[in-house]
């Protein structure tokens, strides 16, 4: 990617970063400001980019992990200690969950390091590399600028294993380093971002073996699952699944990894959780294409997936698996892309039809509660091509599987990790990153038990123009915990908000927001064809009332899962 900057005046690590993060694509930076990265802020500006500012380190580091599932790839900035720590979660969250985001760190100075010196936001002991060790964990690579000659390289190779690998990368920035020379004039060489080819012949060998057992199949489908996402395999398995004609389903991770017009898309695959009619199909097919997998429980409906690895090909980032032969080094994207070249015409059965449609007992019940079964399907009439679906762990997470999305919808959600609060943290970024893509609509789902959590993230989306709409489900605490343990106890109970208030609280000017509160499926309805909700260039918070003891069918089927396994240890 060509820079649009000038570079042979550049002389300091912290310009050189931060035009290194422009160059692959960040316009906008998360994170606190603390007194070890003050004068690194200084350079946001004069490099292109945009200090977003956010009320927590935790909320930003959700942020940049949201933003980074829109653009591919973010940064997040924080002080020494305090913090790096606050942010911990949210980067643990990016690393289990494969999502790219430069962490940069603002660290004492490089002498008070080597001499030991009892500092603030220390532990007291004079260890200074007690927190990067902690990160060392939860990052693909650390780079610790300590020295300006080594800083132009380690920093060009954390963003380089940030973006292939798709997973955090941690920087230390000393405050004597920030303003030291480096040599400016790499930055006219773009960084080499592209995934190393395979070896071709090991790869044309798996390529003739996956078309061997695909041309022999009667009832192939193909499962699409996060990976495939996080992988940038996306372009591969939309030419597979458009050629191939193959039924296809995704995994909720993979929920949006698809375009679900097509018409053999059939639907979200989760085991005993799966769509009507999916887990009929995917388990009485003779072979399963599985792209980017990640068996987790929530994402199998509490591991009830049914699929026999003897009638499996695994397709993944660093190795492909047909059946029970494994092919390390071979990745994805190269035999996805052969495969399609040579698949030529395939005998294979049709699968489900895809529908919007409401459950014909919700049709029919003259009851005007809003119900879990009703709203998720009735959701997807609603959504607009291109829309942003943030889902939060619990009721939304697991509803949003009925829910038939237009095209080109981007779904997030953090089934794996499932810090609650996530959501509304990822909301600002998602949001953020949408704007500059010129993307209209992003839309945040959460329970109130959620939203509490980070509730203050409101106010940084109104800092920045930003106009999410948001639902908060009114369902009177953590509906997803009462299900696996302690349905009646008060630890699973919140106190209870004026949530629609909040906006104007955290300072929204007049006219910024408009806020609902739908308690009927009619309001729903009503709501749902109001220009004005749909299009306006407000942030909308809605308070969606549901019942307290009403979940989707697949929450049910994973929360008994989650709780008989608990009860067993």
């Amino acid at each position: 990617m060509a820079s649009d900057i000038r570079t042979q005046e550049l002389k300091k690590p912290i310009d050189y970063l931060f035009r290194r993060l422009h160059q692959v694509g960040v316009r906008s930076v998360h994170g606190l400001p603390g007194d070890y990265n003050l004068v690194a802020l200084d350079y946001l500006q004069k490099t292109g980019l945009h200090w977003v500012g956010n009320v927590n380190e935790l909320n930003a580091g959700y942020a940049a992990d949201g933003y980074a599932r829109v653009k591919g790839i973010s940064a997040l900035v924080t002080t020494f200690g305090v913090g790096e720590l606050s942010a911990v979660n949210a980067i643990a969250g990016a690393y289990s969950e494969y999502v790219p985001i430069v962490h940069i760190v603002g660290y004492p100075t490089t002498v008070a390091q080597k001499d030991g010196m009892l500092l603030h936001h220390t532990l007291g002991n004079g260890d200074f590399n007690v927190f990067s060790r902690i990160f060392s964990q939860i990052s693909c690579a650390t780079s610790l600028l300590n020295d300006p000659h080594e800083a132009a390289m380690l920093i060009d190779n954390a963003i380089r294993e940030c973006w292939r690998n798709s997973r955090p990368v941690y920087i230390s920035l000393p405050t004597d380093i920030v303003q030291k020379k480096v040599e400016g004039a790499r930055l006219e060489t773009p960084l080499e971002l592209k995934y190393a080819a395979n070896e071709v012949e090991k790869e044309d060998y798996v390529v003739d073996v996956v078309l061997k057992y695909l041309h022999e199949a009667k009832n192939p489908v193909i499962l699409v699952d996060a990976c495939a996402i996080r992988h940038r395999a996306l372009d591969e398995v939309h030419e597979l699944v458009e050629k191939s004609g193959i039924p296809t389903f995704v995994a909720p991770m993979g929920k949006g990894a698809v375009n679900e017009t097509l018409p053999n898309y059939g639907g979200v695959y989760a085991g005993d959780g799966s769509n009507a009619g999916v887990r009929e199909r995917v388990e009485s097919s003779d072979l399963v294409l599985s792209i980017g997998a990640v068996k987790s429980d929530f994402n199998t409906a509490g591991f009830t997936y049914r699929i026999s690895q003897l009638r499996t090909i695994d397709f993944h980032s660093s190795y492909m698996r047909v059946k029970y032969s494994e092919y390390p080094g071979v990745r994805m994207n190269g035999v996805l892309r052969k495969v399609c070249a040579k698949m030529g015409k395939l005998n294979i059965q049709s699968g489900p039809i895809p529908n919007n449609d409401i459950p014909e007992e919700e049709l029919k019940s003259p009851e005007p509660t809003i119900t879990q079964a009703w709203f998720w399907p009735r959701l997807g009439q609603w959504l607009q091509a291109s829309d942003i679906v943030i889902t939060e762990t619990g009721t939304a997470n697991f509803g949003i599987w009925e829910t038939r999305f237009p095209a080109d919808v981007t779904a997030i959600s953090q089934v794996l990790w499932g810090s609650i609060g996530y959501a509304t943290g990822s909301c600002q970024g998602a949001a953020l990153a949408a704007k500059e893509l010129g993307i209209k609509r992003t839309i945040l789902f959460t329970g109130d038990g959620s939203f509490q959590l980070t509730a203050q993230e409101v106010s940084t989306m109104l800092r920045n123009n930003l106009n999410p709409i948001i639902f908060v489900i009114c369902n009177d605490g953590y509906t997803i915990e009462r299900y696996i343990h302690g349905w009646k106890e008060t630890y699973n109970d919140v106190q209870p908000w004026d949530y629609k208030a909040l906006p104007a609280a955290f300072g929204a000017r007049r006219g910024q927001t408009i806020t609902y509160r739908v308690e009927t499926k009619q309001q729903v309805n009503e709501l749902f064809i109001d220009r004005e909700f749909a299009n306006s260039d407000k942030l909308r918070f809605v308070e969606l009332v549901m019942p307290w003891d009403d979940a989707p069918v697949a929450l049910k089927m994973t929360a008994k899962a989650a709780a008989s396994r608990n009860s067993e240890q």
